[in-house]
């Protein structure tokens, strides 16, 4: 395999307001096609089998496409086309306005991003980090093709951009094709401009932005300036990032979630070439008041600046975030976006290996004296999102049709792209190693086991699977399942909350399990070294979770807030009536959380489900990654070999559900909502039908890709949705 990106130094940092959006907008434009090859560029990387991406942030925009190493040359002549050849059409422009408009409209339905949108543009009022990467719907409607074609000769050319390879090659023939297909591109006019970014005004220090919208849950967001890459402070910030805000053992969710004050908290440092801030968010428990939360956030704050950090605490954050750097590198995709974002942000593609090695040098002292200098309240940007409440609906929307189902031939019938005469030529080559298939366990009380050695990285990814899910509930008690999910980690018979997860997090270990209707999916990474503990942990939970009572009534109050932020989404609202339309009231499927249903679930069904659902012959375990197979399958056998099989739980069998024999359309109208949403669709085969795999196939034509299917491309290109 093989990542191909092409990283351009062009963001929303580059725009001004009346431009702003030009970056997301000439994203866009960039899979319209070229004069060479006049079609969506989605076709032509569907057909080569990459996964294929595009993203414009502040002050970068990449083109992401991974896929089998013999498409290494066609992926560079595309990526080489379009940097040279864009088709910049006014009939192209008005289609993406369009888009793009729609676009906007759903991020307008989310009040975090209306928050977020207000905080950032009090904390840089006259400066481009203030704009939307987005941009805005009436600066975007006013560009004209003129101007989208001189943004992009100016900054989509050779001198402005970072084309990097990871995977599967040889590097001298590589190199020599790279300088063949970029080397005749004339070099571009771009010069790179200095950005001066000023400190906020001080009059947005003490009195928050104080916005209003439709809904149920109250949103705090606070933005402090910091310095421009490249900066001594910046790793002391990432460390004292990590401290206050990364993990359940962190400063600020022992102080707002485990106190019951609020369900989320989340923490951001952000360095850029001209500047950058640090950014936190906060979701309020229902019943729970801005001001108090704020309150408690700046005590949390003070203490940091006074008292400092502990050498535990710190040791924990290097360890933690030095794991954390090889975990996320161990796809070949995020490989190249950590070297496209290094060398585009700092200039140095080995940063990150430098910062680890500088990581070494931070002490407790750095630390606090990042905290003081940089997290005052009169430098800092305050947003308070207040909802104005709703209430929750459990209707259905309104039956509005009913009909036969009938061909309905409008004459377009064939939007099949001819892609075969714009694609470059590949190579044919077969697979350049064996494929591995994983070692199989099975033990007497039915846990079965997959291991299977990678040694690409000295990591470890786990996941499984555990038959305890959603379709379990009882239709008075729905959630139950996905509570007791949530619920595993707050403790065993050995280890109290915090006591796990700092076990966990000091190591720089995630582990995480998600209720979905069929199962619960467990995940977890960690380094190679700390596998042992992962297993240990794992285990445990598995075998002597206690669910503590106080955890447990924050988990529902965690739950309830979730619900009714939920109910503000237009997505949910419109899953859940397609759903329950599609899935009789005597279906499990049809079932959904209330709040009267989550408050009638007691610690005692959480014990009880638990007892009788987490089995081991209800359990799949997988690990792939630097291991011994031998040695990791005797270290879990010892973990789990006191594990008993309860008595099997009597199932009673789904309800047989077929085709519909008429169209049947819902409607439901929602308050001070910007965009539709729209779900169509029926009953599906089971998973072990035999036509099972033709239906993936017919759903990717169809649909699969919203560039390059059937459905997308008479979405986006007819209807410019």
């Amino acid at each position: 395999m093989v990542s191909v990106q092409v990283w351009y130094r062009f963001g929303s940092s580059d725009e001004a307001p009346g431009v702003n959006g030009m970056g997301h907008l000439l994203e866009h434009m960039m899979f319209k096609g070229t004069s060479n090859r006049p079609i969506q560029f989605g076709h032509l990387f569907q057909a080569l089998g990459s996964d294929s991406n595009a993203f414009t942030s502040y002050e970068q925009t990449a083109y992401i496409n991974t896929a089998p190493a013999c498409k290494l040359k066609a992926l560079l002549v595309l990526e080489a086309d379009r940097m040279g050849n864009g088709l910049m059409t006014a009939e192209a422009l008005e289609t993406e306005k369009q888009i793009l408009r729609n676009e906007l409209l759903l991020y307008e339905n989310s009040p975090r991003y209306c928050l977020e949108r207000a905080v950032m543009g009090a904390a840089f009022p006259a400066q481009s980090y203030g704009l939307p990467v987005g941009g805005t719907i009436g600066d975007i409607e006013g560009l004209s093709v003129e101007q989208v074609r001189s943004y992009y000769r100016n900054y989509y050319c050779p001198n402005n951009a970072v084309l990097v390879i990871v995977g599967d090659f040889g590097t001298q023939p590589t190199l020599a094709t790279v300088r063949e297909i970029f080397g005749q591109l004339p070099k571009g006019s771009y010069q790179e401009e200095s950005i001066s970014i000023e400190p906020p005004p001080t009059a947005y220090a003490n009195t928050p932005i104080i916005l209003t919208t439709p809904g149920n849950v109250s949103l705090l967001q606070v933005v402090y300036p910091l310095p421009a890459q490249p900066h001594p402070d910046v790793l002391p910030l990432q460390i004292m990032d990590y401290i206050f805000t990364k993990g359940q053992s962190s400063r600020l969710y022992r102080a707002l979630v485990e106190s019951g004050l609020a369900i989320s908290i989340g923490g951001r440092t952000t360095n850029l070439r001209a500047g950058g801030w640090y950014s936190l968010g906060i979701t309020a428990a229902q019943g729970q008041k801005l001001s108090q939360i704020e309150r408690v956030l700046q005590q949390v704050i003070a203490e940091l600046q006074t008292q400092g950090v502990t050498a535990e605490e710190l040791s924990r954050a290097k360890y933690a975030l030095r794991a954390r750097t090889l975990l996320d590198n161990r796809a070949l995709t995020s490989q190249g976006i950590q070297l496209g974002d290094s060398q585009t942000a700092t200039g140095d593609y080995r940063s990150l290996d430098r910062n680890l090695t500088a990581l070494t040098q931070v002490g407790t002292l750095d630390v606090q004296r990042v905290a003081q200098e940089y997290l005052r309240p009169t430098s800092r940007a305050l947003g308070f999102l207040e909802p104005l409440p709703q209430e929750e609906s459990e209707s259905l929307p309104t039956e509005i049709s009913r009909g036969q189902i009938i061909a309905d031939d409008r004459g377009e019938t064939s939007v099949a792209p001819l892609t075969a005469e714009y694609l470059p030529p590949t190579q044919s080559v077969g697979l350049a190693r064996e494929i591995l298939l994983p070692q199989k366990l099975t033990w007497p009380n039915g846990l079965r086991l997959l291991l299977l050695r990678d040694r690409s990285t000295p990591t470890v990814t786990l996941s499984g699977y555990i038959d305890a899910g959603e379709e379990l509930d009882p239709p008075a008690q729905a959630g139950l399942a996905s509570m007791t999910a949530q619920n595993l980690m707050s403790g065993t018979q050995s280890l109290d909350k915090l006591t796990l997860v700092q076990s966990l997090e000091k190591r720089g270990i995630k582990l995480w399990f998600h209720c979905a209707r069929e199962g619960v999916y467990l995940g977890g990474l960690s380094l190679v070294a700390d596998l042992p503990v992962l297993l240990r942990i794992l285990t445990e939970l598995w075998q002597q979770a206690t669910f503590p009572l106080y955890q447990v009534e924050l988990s529902r109050q965690r739950r309830l807030t979730l619900l009714a932020k939920a109910l503000d989404e237009p997505e949910y609202e419109a899953r859940r009536a397609f759903w329950q339309a599609i899935y009789p009231e005597n279906h499990p499927f049809h079932l959904f959380p209330t709040a009267a249903t989550l408050k009638a679930i007691s610690r005692e069904d959480l014990v009880g489900f638990y007892q009788q659902h987490y089995r081991p012959d209800g359990t799949v375990l997988s690990l792939v990654g630097d291991l011994e197979p031998e040695r990791v399958g005797w270290q879990i056998e010892n973990l789990v070999k006191d594990w008993p099989t309860t008595e099997q739980y009597p199932r009673q069998p789904l309800p047989p559900l077929s085709l519909p024999l008429q169209s049947v359309r819902w409607l439901k109208v929602g308050a001070g909502q910007g965009a539709s949403i729209t779900y169509m669709g029926h009953p599906s085969i089971h998973r072990r039908d035999r036509r099972f795999y033709a239906a993936l196939v017919l759903n990717q034509i169809l649909g699969g890709d919203p560039l390059s299917s059937r459905l997308g491309t008479v979405l986006r290109e007819r209807q410019g949705l």
